[in-house]
């Protein structure tokens, strides 16, 4: 599982080199382009509304290969210094309340040259959000379809992989759903442009879809928090077909792209987390993580930014760690657990049948050679016996304690298991002060 990080709101486009050396030295190694940066929602609005304007200078630049590669190659080189690497970008889109049908195209020519500079750079993602300024209702798919094909076939050549992306709508001034940001719609969006996609290649053949599909789907986190979504529901729905997934947190009545879990209000997020890390383990999804943190980055002093970057690779760090938590269980042939309280009987719960544990063990004598939701509850001095193939899971909340103890121990596979985000819960609590020491 790939982890990208924004640089927006850190490095400064025109002068990018202090941002990505702070990045570098916090050891982040993947970036996200996002084209936006270099011309926002704003400057599109403005585009040929005034000969005053800066934008149409900005516009105008991304609008060729050539002009959009002068425009990003200061980052490009900066990153290369720094060894860091740029995987996957993303194009700018419009305000959500726009009505200028006309900058269609113009985001068309952005879209086209966005893909020749991923082909010249390596880059194998671009995300391309849907169109959707001025186009009638009904009409979304049919307009969307040819604008995707035609860039379908740049994409095949350049060997570039597009990411459509779900999307508001303004009513009114009110963000409601708007194109692919239901599971089902977006899942026949992406099938049926990569069966198009696929006749475009062959079109004498009767064939359902490419050996390497050109189109699959980017998951926006913050739109689902803004729309009020299941995340779930649109994960499961979406399955192998999401590649990539926008970790940001944002207030459920104004867009804005804060780091996960400081969006909250009485010690409760806005976002979805859990409906997210619930859908991702469904399909084992093993795409990339993109985290955008541009306004939480921007809000502090630049002399304070360095100090959140480690915290912001801790984040995506950790969704990465709950999301595979099963991976990790696959990887050791054997299990122990460390902890008999609420923490063992969630484990039992939703992995007991699948990964058996062989016992699990406690720092409370009194419970030692008794039996915990089938499970022998032996001394600490019991895991000196494991084989070398077998990992020790802390099911206990201090987590660093007891790692120090088995380290102590000579224990080297130890592994943390956490309940915050399983596919089901015990709702009535133990009193764990009478079962642990801790």
């Amino acid at each position: 599982m790939n982890i990208f990080y924004s640089p927006s709101g850190i490095v400064d486009y025109r002068h990018p080199i202090q941002g990505l050396r702070d990045m570098a030295d916090a050891g982040l190694k993947q970036i996200f382009l996002d084209i936006g940066m270099y011309c926002s929602g704003k400057d599109l609005e403005n585009y040929g509304k005034t000969a005053k304007t800066k934008s149409p200078d900005r516009v105008s630049s991304l609008r060729t290969p050539q002009t959009l590669l002068q425009q990003i190659q200061p980052v490009l080189e900066q990153c290369r210094q720094h060894c860091l690497s740029a995987d996957c970008l993303r194009i700018p889109r419009l305000p959500w309340n726009t009505k200028r049908t006309e900058l269609n195209p113009v985001l068309e020519q952005i879209a086209e040259s966005a893909v020749y500079l991923c082909g010249r750079i390596g880059c194998r993602y671009l995300i391309v959000p849907p169109l959707f300024a001025g186009i009638e209702k009904g009409m979304e798919w049919q307009t969307n379809q040819a604008y995707y094909l035609r860039l379908a076939q740049v994409a095949r050549e350049q060997h570039v992989i597009l990411l459509l992306e779900n999307q508001c709508r303004s009513y009114n001034g009110h963000l409601l759903r708007g194109n692919c940001s239901n599971g089902t719609d977006a899942a026949e969006w992406i099938d049926r442009l990569n069966a198009e996609a696929a006749r475009q290649l062959h079109p004498a053949d009767n064939v359902s879809a490419e050996p390497t599909p050109i189109f699959g789907f980017c998951l926006d986190t913050g739109i689902c928090t803004l729309c009020g979504q299941n995340m779930q529901d649109i994960i499961t729905t979406l399955g192998d077909r999401l590649k990539a997934v926008i970790l940001r947190d944002c207030e459920r009545h104004r867009e804005s792209s804060l780091l996960p879990f400081t969006a909250a209000y009485k010690g409760q997020s806005s976002a979805d987390w859990l409906g997210l890390i619930r859908g991702l383990r469904d399909i084992h999804f093993d795409g990339s993580l993109i985290l955008d943190f541009e306004d939480t980055a921007a809000a502090f002093s630049p002399l304070l930014r360095p100090r959140l970057l480690p915290l912001a690779r801790s984040v995506a760090g950790y969704f990465r760690w709950q999301i595979g938590i099963e991976s990790l269980l696959r990887k050791y042939a054997f299990i122990v657990l460390f902890g008999a309280g609420n923490m063992c009987r969630n484990y039992m719960k939703c992995y007991g049948d699948k990964y058996p544990p062989l016992f699990t063990c406690d720092n409370n004598r009194a419970v030692w050679g008794t039996e915990f939701c089938g499970l022998e509850v032996k001394p600490p001095a019991s895991l000196k016996e494991l084989p070398d193939n077998c990992g020790v899971f802390i099911c206990n909340i201090y987590y660093r304690e007891i790692e120090q103890q088995l380290r102590d121990m000579g224990i080297i596979n130890i592994e943390f298991f956490n309940d915050e985000y399983m596919p089901s819960f015990h709702f009535d609590r133990l009193d764990t002060d009478e079962r642990s020491n801790y």
